[in-house]
């Protein structure tokens, strides 16, 4: 495993060169990029430049959010598949082959059943072109019971159930986004992740809970850096994912305002300072 710096989830804006300097500066291992920018950064300055910007900062490109509508209307949906292969490509150039995106919990159109086919007929097509671009498809199940609440239909929200989404699409390189927020307020345990297997996890999330507020009552853009609250067990979370083999990054998540209201370099310190401690506490230092 190794630490990796998502800008925005910490609410930085930041060009690509300037992303992998504040990652390197912090010591964050890592860097999630967008493809996009890197494709366009590959054209107008070569490969070449783009892989020695992270090799001379000793950071290495940890995964991109999948740039695609595959929520939206069908002419979006396509318009955006017949663009994935080129940044597939480039992604694969510079050894980035993890693509993470989410699934809403809920939908106020479709029935399950309906909402799963649906699913995994827009993600079948994906995963068929990243895997032959050497690139794998996490997805992210959303745990809260208020982000489900008031909605017409459930959809999935635990690890076992985007488990069987990912089975079904059946391409062989689709598996979790697993974040620690998620787990814990699906009520998901260590157990859980125990069973799993290395290749089943994509990519992973991590932060912490609000205390004092129950679990089905959590809300999803309320949350904290990891271990400043204790409220998740991320000792066992890490622990879990170091026991499977899991070898890629880990990003922390913790939608804080506090971390939005610093300046760039000091949010990734004290981002790259809070996933420290509880990277310690797992023994992965």
């Amino acid at each position: 495993m190794f630490t990796n710096l998502s800008l925005g989830a910490i609410g930085v804006k930041a060009s690509l060169v300037e992303g992998i300097k504040l990652a390197k500066s912090v010591g964050f291992e890592g860097l999630e990029v967008d493809i996009r920018e890197v494709a366009k950064h590959v054209e107008e300055k070569g490969l070449e430049e783009v892989k020695r910007l992270f090799e001379e900062a000793g950071v290495r490109p940890g995964g991109w959010i999948l740039p695609l509508d595959w929520r939206g209307e069908e002419a979006a949906y396509r318009e955006g598949l017949a663009q994935l292969p080129r940044l597939a490509e480039v992604a694969l150039s510079i050894d980035s082959r993890r693509v993470p995106t989410w699934v809403l919990p809920f939908s106020d159109e479709r029935p399950f059943k309906e909402n799963f086919n649906w699913h995994r007929d827009r993600f079948e097509p994906i995963a068929r072109l990243l895997t032959e671009h050497g690139c794998s498809l996490g997805l992210e199940f959303i745990g809260p019971k208020t982000s489900r609440a008031r909605h017409r239909y459930e959809f999935i929200y635990t690890l076992d159930g985007m488990l069987e989404l990912c089975e079904a699409i059946g391409t062989g390189n689709v598996g979790l986004l697993l974040d620690s927020w998620h787990w814990y307020t699906s009520r998901g345990t260590v157990e859980d992740l125990r069973r799993l297997r290395s290749s089943q996890v994509v990519y992973v999330h991590i932060n912490d809970a609000p205390k004092g507020v129950p679990v089905d009552e959590q809300i999803d853009n309320l949350r904290c850096l990891p271990g400043e609250t204790g409220v998740i067990d991320l000792k066992g979370f890490l622990e879990s994912l170091q026991a499977i083999g899991y070898d890629g990054p880990v990003t922390p998540e913790p939608f804080s305002q506090k971390l939005r209201g610093m300046p760039a370099l000091e949010a990734v310190r004290v981002t790259r300072d809070a996933l420290l401690k509880v990277w310690t506490a797992a023994g992965l230092r």
